[in-house]
């Protein structure tokens, strides 16, 4: 790939697309390549971009492959539909967890630990819903399963051990995890893995910057998370202090909370629940997406 940049700085871009060619050929035949659906989009989009430079010099462009090219797009979008249908499937498996179903919840998130390219979430979920279920040791246990079902590679059960970890921590549980084997990076290519855009974050802390209640500070714990989305419980108290909470609502002053920062931004509420009934009722389940981090 850095290949065809520098064939197509130069110009040369017939020989770029050859480059990227070979690039996805290479992508398509290693399953150990980490993040695939996003690189295929990526030489996708650039692809694309040499069809438009040859465009705007009133050239065609000829690929000494034109089928190959067609099938790397193609195998794109399939990967793309594939992609939209489990993320769809995660996001209701933490739609029932945020409801209180966590035993459908966690039924739902084990089916979807199998699709490598939403794993990591889809485990750290289910350690929220254990979680959440006041049943720290199952979370344990779950994690030493993982371990040994060589279902994980190490890059992934490491970020699992430092989510559980940091979530033991927090509610002052001190348990000892079993250490991983070192892995060396050689073992996989060397490509940046983008899954999560966002850290896990634990709790924010709003700072109300209008009405009677400007300044006032309110802090909640995050109970679920996926990518840039958390879900927090507002008591029904601070809702009524924030004039016109609702979705669509920008909340501008944000401190993020996560185990290895603390950074500030602004979010939009994207989703709103009353809680009619259980022990939060009365509450506001709000999602709210991270913006501006």
């Amino acid at each position: 790939m850095q290949q065809a940049e520098v064939y197509r700085d130069h110009g040369l871009l017939q020989e770029a697309m050859e480059k990227y060619n070979i690039a996805s050929d290479l992508i398509m035949k290693s399953d150990k390549i980490k993040n695939r659906q996003n690189l295929i989009h990526i030489i996708s989009k650039k692809m694309g971009a040499l069809e438009n430079d040859f465009k705007k010099k009133n050239k065609p462009l000829l690929r000494k492959k034109p089928k190959k090219t067609q099938e790397i797009i193609k195998r794109k979008n399939n990967f793309s539909k594939k992609m939209g249908k489990d993320v769809s499937a995660l996001e209701g498996a933490i739609n029932l967890a945020k409801s209180g179903q966590y035993k459908r919840a966690l039924k739902e998130l084990q089916n979807l630990i199998r699709v490598d390219s939403i794993r990591v979430n889809a485990a750290k979920n289910i350690v929220r819903c254990h979680m959440a279920l006041s049943a720290p040791d199952d979370a344990i246990d779950q994690y030493n399963k993982w371990i040994s079902n060589n279902l994980f590679r190490n890059d992934q059960l490491e970020k699992v051990r430092f989510f559980l970890k940091s979530s033991l921590e927090k509610k002052g549980i001190k348990r000892t995890l079993p250490e991983l084997k070192k892995t060396s990076k050689s073992e996989y290519p060397d490509f940046e893995e983008n899954e999560e855009e966002v850290p896990d974050i634990s709790s924010i802390v709003i700072i109300l910057d209008k009405g009677p209640q400007k300044g006032k500070v309110i802090e909640l714990d995050v109970t679920f998370q996926a990518g840039n989305i958390i879900n927090v419980i507002m008591p029904g108290r601070d809702h009524g202090r924030i004039k016109n909470l609702n979705i669509g609502f920008r909340i501008n002053d944000i401190q993020f909370f996560s185990p290895i920062a603390i950074f500030k931004g602004s979010g939009i509420v994207s989703n709103m629940t009353y809680i009619n009934s259980g022990p939060k009722k009365g509450d506001c389940s709000l999602d709210i997406k991270v913006v501006n981090i």
